[in-house]
């Protein structure tokens, strides 16, 4: 009874997933995501959230560097920023702000120049990981290209992927936090029809920036370049989960910078929680595009291995003593019935 109700139970999530598995769409996603776990998706994922994070950090010094010289002349508008970040931040952390932002300025050339060095060298990197990460979901193998010529292509990817997201996050900046702005310099700040046609047209622009950086992403960074026409519809995929990540990564920081402890720890947080999302979004798709019907390349049927003939020669096993002494008996005995007969 037992054993008959466990094979009954055990077949029923194979029939309905079998059934699932019926729909292209149900299994195109199940092979996608076999192909994720299998080639470490969640590894590489994890690879470039840490170096994300790294990257931060020699930004945020090359971005202290920029403001010491913006700010090194103007000492009114360095007052108001320090005040502005006074009344922003915490009160424990006053002091201690205000004592980084004279540092700046203070340090400026040196802050920049290790900011510079230590944002190359992460950022190398992340962008190499990430190529290798995309090699590996679209199913090559992971070869190291030659060390000048490869920090060459990766240097030059960054820079570009850089520029690329800067379009795409301003266009959403524009579509969302700036269209009131916008609006009140054209004087149309109370026309909703205006708010609205704005709305539309900054995220039209923005699937479209980001179907673009997508389709370079998923179609031209892996080590082995595929083909642009296989990547189309992931990459529009992409683009729309990207905005919906961006929506959903805006209302989560505003939710948890509510408090004093949610300003220090909330961004880092949100970030590596950003980042790892984005990660494996963006590698869960690739996989995706490379597991649709079309990059599927089947398999070369492997010939049999040539069949190999080795002679077997067996050697007869010695008697014992005790059976050689019987052997020898019974020699002697049919000798001496020879003889008598004789």
């Amino acid at each position: 009874m037992v054993t008959e109700s466990a094979g009954k139970t055990a077949d029923k999530p194979e029939t309905k997933l079998a059934r699932l598995r019926a729909r292209p769409g149900i299994d195109h996603l199940v092979r996608a995501y076999n192909a994720f776990t299998e080639r470490y998706g969640n590894h590489f994922a994890a690879s470039i959230t840490y170096f994300s994070v790294l990257s931060l950090f020699p930004l945020l010094l090359v971005g202290f560097a920029v403001l010491g010289f913006v700010l090194a002349g103007e000492p009114s508008t360095l007052a108001s920023f320090q005040e502005g970040i006074s009344e922003a931040a915490p009160p424990n952390l006053k002091d201690l702000i205000d004592t980084l932002v004279d540092t700046a300025i203070e340090e400026r050339g040196k802050v920049g120049v290790i900011g510079l060095v230590t944002a190359a060298y992460t950022g190398l990197g992340w962008m190499g990981n990430l190529r290798d990460a995309l090699t590996a979901q679209w199913g090559h193998k992971l070869e190291s290209p030659p060390f000048l010529r490869g920090l060459l292509v990766d240097l030059l990817s960054l820079l570009g992927l850089g520029a690329a997201l800067a379009v795409s996050f301003g266009l959403s900046a524009v579509g969302s936090g700036l269209a009131d702005t916008l609006l009140d310099l054209v004087g149309l700040s109370g026309s909703t029809v205006a708010r609205v046609l704005l709305f539309v047209v900054t995220t039209a622009l923005s699937l479209g920036a980001n179907w673009l950086v997508f389709l370079w992403v998923i179609a031209r960074l892996p080590r082995r370049q595929v083909s642009v026409k296989s990547a189309v519809r992931g990459a529009a995929a992409a683009a729309v989960g990207f905005e919906i990540l961006k929506l959903v990564g805006t209302l989560y920081l505003s939710t948890v910078l509510g408090g004093p402890l949610g300003a220090l720890v909330g961004p880092i947080v949100g970030l590596l929680v950003f980042a790892n999302l984005v990660s494996r979004f963006l590698l869960f798709i690739t996989a995706w595009t490379a597991t649709a019907k079309e990059n599927i390349v089947p398999e070369p049927v492997q010939p049999p291995a040539p069949a190999v003939i080795r002679p077997v020669v067996e050697v007869a096993g010695r008697p014992k003593p005790r059976q050689a002494l019987g052997l020898v008996g019974v020699g002697a005995g049919l000798a001496l019935l020879w003889r008598r007969r004789k």
